[in-house]
């Protein structure tokens, strides 16, 4: 059981290390490729105000709460 289980590990390995290099050196066919047509390519170009005024609300909040000492210092009964 022991080879069984070191031969399948090897074989994991081997595939693993043997496919990319196949992947590289097999040749490209120009008609293979699949192409399409890229029209506004993404909707990342500007910022959302709303976006950024939240934003600036988290951090002023999270700065807000670390300085602010309402003398919560605990007292021993």
């Amino acid at each position: 059981m022991k080879r069984l289980k070191k031969g399948v590990i090897a074989i994991a390995a081997a595939s693993m290390v043997v496919s990319p290099v196949f992947a590289s050196a097999a040749p490209a066919i120009d008609g293979a490729r699949a192409s399409s047509a890229v029209s506004g390519e993404n909707n990342l170009e500007g910022a959302s105000w709303i976006a950024i005024v939240l934003g600036l609300a988290i951090v002023a909040g999270g700065i807000w709460l670390v300085v602010d000492d309402d003398n919560d210092d605990p007292v021993s009964p």
